[in-house]
């Protein structure tokens, strides 16, 4: 069998969970099937993997429109698959009309859904628009589509009722445990200043509106002074959510100590080690479908606060590998916590009752890695994957 992988992202540029989970699968899957790879961006050595950028006409194009025009240029190398999977909307246009030129099937993995990321018209200005056509198009015509959560599955069914509940699997998101796993390095966290010996809070994640880290600025500021808080942090999707950002770290910086932000990309090594010495890692998005960074971080043995919603509660067992954070949130589509104060308020206490009870919270951090190790493999989830391919093509 050929699946013909398309995606925006694939290693080295990956900026957020959606490439992760791509990269991981594609290695899990070429043990038994011959994958393609056909992504965005600069060329790439790796045997079996193309890469594709917008036409030199298109330079001067909205962003959407420069995502449409790569992914006209992929669709004809598809010929000869037995099936094309695509991962995002970015990559859907071309798995929808590749399935249709060539006659085969389309599956698409949803990481996010558009109709829930309404401030990406921030970003994208009328291109968003376009993208949730996209994303519509394709997700009511595809053979079947991959949920990474069973609270995604629901968000897909309600965002797009047209769609076939029958055509909607939950295959959650992995975490390879040999990779990630619990990695002492002081020199390094000296040399960032981060001290093991204090607890510590920390945040890994991309500056947008979804991963909600002004809410936990604004929590910070109201958590004991020895916490220390570790922002890894960085793409920010908007030079306002930027400075916005910029700001909140200004402020925390002037009323209390060991508030380090790292705004470059870590190698994983560096990163292991930050999660590894961390008292709690927190992951307060409004909007997050699963959060592999959650299983990255339960890994490396922390205990993860996360909020209460998306695919969060079906990695995070709360009292036993971490916390969660209750939130009343807007049905109208941006995650907003019906009440912000209430909420900053409430992610302040529980990471307070974590990181003050340090022996509970490496029990959670043990329980959590554990957890990781037994339900989220990458074998097994290329084995539900590839039992879906046979379905579709036999």
């Amino acid at each position: 069998m050929r699946v013909d992988m398309i995606t925006k992202e694939y290693p080295p540029e990956i900026y957020g969970g959606a490439g992760v989970h791509v990269a991981e699968l594609v290695s899990a899957l070429r043990r038994s099937v011959d994958v393609r790879v056909r992504a965005f961006g600069a060329d790439r050595a790796e045997e079996g993997t193309r890469s594709y950028r917008a036409p030199a006409e298109l330079a001067g194009a909205n962003a959407a429109v420069q995502t449409l025009g790569t992914d006209l240029v992929m669709v004809g190398d598809v010929a000869g698959a037995d099936l094309v999977h695509s991962h995002t909307w970015y990559a859907n246009f071309a798995g929808h009309l590749a399935a249709q030129l060539h006659g085969i099937p389309h599956v698409l993995t949803a990481h996010s859904l558009e109709p829930l990321r309404p401030w990406k018209a921030e970003q994208l200005g009328g291109g968003y628009a376009i993208s949730r056509g996209i994303e519509r198009l394709a997700y009511e015509n595809a053979s079947a589509i991959v949920a990474v959560s069973a609270g995604m599955r629901a968000d897909i069914l309600r965002s797009y009722p047209q769609v076939d509940e029958r055509r909607v699997r939950v295959i959650h998101n992995g975490i390879d445990i040999e990779r990630w796993r619990p990695v002492t390095d002081d020199d390094f966290l000296s040399a960032i200043g981060m001290d093991p010996a204090r607890p510590s809070v920390v945040f890994v994640g991309r500056i947008t509106r979804q991963k909600g880290l002004p809410y936990l600025l604004r929590a910070a500021a109201l958590l004991p002074p020895e916490v220390q808080l570790v922002l890894c942090a960085g793409a920010p999707d908007t030079p306002e959510i930027m400075a916005e950002v910029q700001e909140g770290v200004r402020l925390l910086q002037q009323s209390r100590q060991g508030v380090i932000w790292i705004e470059r990309m870590l190698p994983r090594d560096e990163l292991s080690a930050i999660l590894t010495a961390a008292t709690a890692f927190v992951c307060p998005s409004v909007y997050e479908p699963l959060g592999i960074v959650n299983l990255e971080a339960m890994a490396c043995g922390a205990a993860v606060v996360g909020t209460a919603t998306g695919g969060i509660p079906e990695v995070v067992a709360d009292g036993v590998t971490g916390r969660l954070v209750p939130v009343e949130q807007t049905d109208d589509g941006t995650g907003t916590p019906v009440e912000p104060d209430r909420f900053v308020a409430d992610l302040a206490r529980v990471l307070t009752e974590v990181v003050s009870d340090r022996d509970r919270a490496a029990a959670y951090g043990q329980a959590g890695r554990e957890r990781v190790a037994r339900e989220f493999s990458w074998t097994t989830i290329a084995d539900t994957t590839r039992t879906l391919y046979a379905e579709l093509t036999t």
